[in-house]
């Protein structure tokens, strides 16, 4: 599907549905919020949303006729996040689908009683959005992005396609759980690996360029980009200063790599939103999303971009491509 054609369709999703096509239905019109991370126009978040489209489709629900979707988009921004979910809750959804810790925090923050269905959380229970997994409990469940020690492979596979690094700037949000989290993933490994790590708070554009300039000054480097809300909107940014600098990246989701970071590992950023279709359409027939255990990746993928190892005078080891799901060239 064409972006622009796209767009279109997400925005003519968020604005009332006539009235003649609710009628053909006989039926009333659920509705669904979404609390998303991207900036509307972000390539990526328009995936992600039209495989929960496409998976509530897949389950008998079409967007104009039997479901209306009300879509917000933050753009990694904590007072959005906090702003659309009032918003959204104002408009009485009957269950809302929230992506990242911000914004499932900011939804559990407007309300206890709505549905909440999450995607993209990293331990959902340290993140205090559930009791456990197995029962979530509450007014909330959904789909987690990864365990801790994923990150931790990230750091293993820069060694293997830079055997000469030393030094590596560790970029994540200081201000999350999961931040924190995945930072103390690969620090525990770091030793083993003979490297020295230097972590990067990645809140905004500037303080992200500015660190990452200071630490090229020093060889041998290279860069780790975690996942957060913030890398998301900042990812071009990052991918640029890698470039500029010529130091060998590894990123946590292919979306990196596609837009020209060098080197990814990591959950299929697109499966749980085709997922999240499927419990919304459960608690949309009467279940309570704290019956609805929550679920694990069940796909990782390694994807390189042999243009920009290349343009960094890299010649990766066949272990690795032959490991590859996907080689961008």
């Amino acid at each position: 599907m064409k972006r622009r054609a796209f767009i279109t369709l997400l925005g003519a999703a968020a604005v009332a549905w006539p009235l003649a096509a609710r009628a053909q239905q006989g039926e009333r019109v659920r509705r669904i919020g979404a609390l998303v991370n991207w900036a509307a126009d972000d390539w990526e978040g328009q995936a992600r949303l039209a495989a929960f489209e496409q998976g509530l489709q897949q389950l008998g629900w079409t967007v104009g006729s039997n479901v209306r979707i009300d879509y917000r988009w933050a753009a990694a921004n904590a007072d959005r996040f906090r702003t659309y979910a009032a918003e959204l809750v104002a408009l009485a959804p009957d269950v809302i689908l929230a992506a990242t810790t911000p914004g499932v925090t900011a939804v559990q923050q407007a309300t206890r009683t709505v549905p909440i269905v999450f995607v993209t959380v990293i331990d959902p229970v340290s993140a205090g959005f559930v009791s456990n997994l197995a029962r979530p409990g509450g007014n909330t469940t959904g789909f987690a992005l990864a365990e801790y020690g994923t990150f931790a492979k990230l750091l293993e596979l820069l060694k293997q396609i830079a055997p000469g690094v030393t030094r590596v700037a560790v970029i994540r949000d200081p201000t999350l759980v999961s931040g924190t989290g995945q930072l103390a993933a690969i620090q525990a490994v770091a030793p083993s690996f003979g490297v020295e790590l230097s972590p990067v708070d990645a809140r905004d554009a500037g303080e992200i360029e500015r660190a990452i300039a200071a630490f090229a000054r020093s060889a041998n480097g290279g860069l780790i980009v975690t996942a957060s809300p913030a890398q998301v909107i900042h990812r071009k940014l990052i991918i640029t200063l890698a470039a500029r600098y010529r130091l060998p990246a590894v990123y946590a989701y292919r979306y990196n790599t596609a837009d020209g970071g060098l080197i990814s590992y990591g959950p299929d950023s697109i499966e749980p939103y085709r997922r999240a279709a499927s419990y919304v359409d459960r608690i949309l027939k009467g279940e309570k999303p704290g019956d609805l255990p929550v679920q694990a990746p069940v796909k990782y993928e390694l994807v390189i971009n042999l243009r920009t190892a290349k343009e960094l005078g890299l010649e990766l080891p066949a272990s690795v491509l032959a490991r590859a799901d996907e080689v961008i060239e």
